[in-house]
C-alpha cells in the first residue's frame, strides 16, 4: 500500500510531464510540415551549385 502511495502522484507527475512536453512541441511548429519530411528523402541534394 506504501508503493501506490509513491508510484501514484509519480505517474501522475510523469504524465503531466509528458503532456507539457507534446504541448510546447506542437507550439514550436515541429508538425506543421509532416509531407515535406517525406518527400525530402526522396531528393537527391548532393549535387552542389559551381561557383
Amino acid at each position: 500500500m506504501t508503493a501506490l502511495i509513491l508510484l501514484a502522484p509519480l505517474a501522475l507527475g510523469m504524465g503531466l510531464l509528458g503532456l507539457v512536453l507534446f504541448l510546447w512541441t506542437l507550439r514550436s511548429g515541429q508538425y506543421d510540415d509532416l509531407d515535406g519530411a517525406a518527400s525530402r528523402i526522396l531528393f537527391d541534394d548532393s549535387e552542389r551549385p559551381k561557383k
